[in-house]
């Protein structure tokens, strides 16, 4: 069974988690994780219906896997973001870490990583990740991390240096990065294109008119233009993005986001159902059928995409290895069709 490590923060939530709890960088017991929401009138969490509903984790693996977290000292978005899928992908050995820190300076409305000031970059962790890449010996891994707006480049030469030490590390490894916007932040992007990962991705999370409420810290158009500019720059560099439904948008919304995208010429697009973290959290809209979830991924093959992932509890990271293979293979039978 092949094993890998992923970086990703983006994933929401399924559990109420008002505080943040002790973790592997130290942080203590007690100290709220949204301070910014405290103000915030409470959203109930509605009752999951029974196709997203997940089982608790018990696996023996499971556990074996958040002792392999904890004594390497990284920090996973599985607990950090309280991703609903951790009990499948812990149990597989498939661990989900977040670098530069665990603290996130945007407060998006529908993310559950813990936002305030972060501290200093911690130079080693890119040697740290290559080693546990190499040592499990990954096909695939994804690299993310919080926003960094208080880093004059983003965080995106920490990003170049964690690729490049995992291509020295493990050459046979493919990998993806998942990256913040980079806002204001000139020439971040082409340090991270440089170092030429393998995949680009890059979330919209929703739709253009719930910015200001969902992601009041982002700007669509610039994410969007991110995305097109990666292509500009290393057209060999696979792009990808992803976006919540069930936060109140409409359909046609949606479509015209996939158009938003095709334009940009992203090859791969996830969908997936918002999770409600907290009661200070949005407010899910409706939690959108299996059926509509279908009908979405029709619409998005449709448009040109060449890998679509829809379905409630997809996630920008969820499969990440098989569904690189799966990219490739799409990309090498459309240039033989060509």
């Amino acid at each position: 069974m092949a094993t890998r490590i992923e970086i990703d923060h983006r994933a929401p939530g399924v559990a109420e988690q008002p505080l943040r709890h002790g973790s592997p960088s130290g942080k203590p017991d007690g100290v709220p994780r949204h301070p910014e929401k405290a103000h915030r009138p409470d959203n109930p969490i509605q009752r999951k219906p029974a196709w997203i509903r997940v089982r608790a984790p018990t696996s023996p693996v499971y556990h074996e896997t958040r002792e392999l977290m904890r004594g390497n000292k990284l920090t996973t978005v599985c607990e950090e973001a309280a991703c609903p899928n951790i009990g499948e992908c812990w149990s597989q050995r498939h661990a989900t870490m977040m670098i530069m820190g665990e603290t996130c300076t945007r407060a998006c409305s529908f993310c559950n990583v813990a936002t305030g000031l972060p501290g200093p970059l911690d130079a080693d962790e890119p040697r740290r990740v290559a080693d546990a890449v190499a040592k499990m010996g990954l096909r695939h891994v994804v690299v993310t991390s919080v926003d960094r707006d208080d880093l004059a480049d983003g965080g995106a030469g920490h990003f170049a240096r964690t690729i490049r030490a995992i291509r020295a590390a493990a050459p046979g490894t493919t990998i993806e990065v998942l990256t913040p916007d980079f806002l204001r932040k000139d020439g971040a992007l082409e340090v991270v294109v440089e170092a030429r990962p393998d995949v680009f991705n890059h979330n919209l999370e929703t739709v253009p008119k719930l910015y200001p409420t969902i992601r009041p810290g982002a700007r669509y158009y610039h994410s969007l233009r991110l995305l097109d500019r990666v292509k500009g720059l290393d057209p060999s560099i696979f792009t990808k993005s992803g976006v919540m439904v069930g936060l109140g948008e409409a359909r046609i919304e949606v479509s015209q986001v996939m158009d938003d995208l095709r334009s940009a010429e992203v090859d791969f697009l996830t969908i997936g159902q918002y999770l409600q973290p907290t009661v200070k959290h949005a407010a899910v809209d409706r939690f959108v059928t299996p059926e509509e979830f279908e009908d979405y991924a029709r619409m998005a093959r449709g448009k040109g995409f060449l890998l679509v992932s829809a379905t409630p509890l997809t996630r920008s990271s969820y499969h990440a290895d098989r569904d690189f293979a799966a990219l490739r293979a799409a990309r090498e039978a459309k240039l033989a069709a060509a």
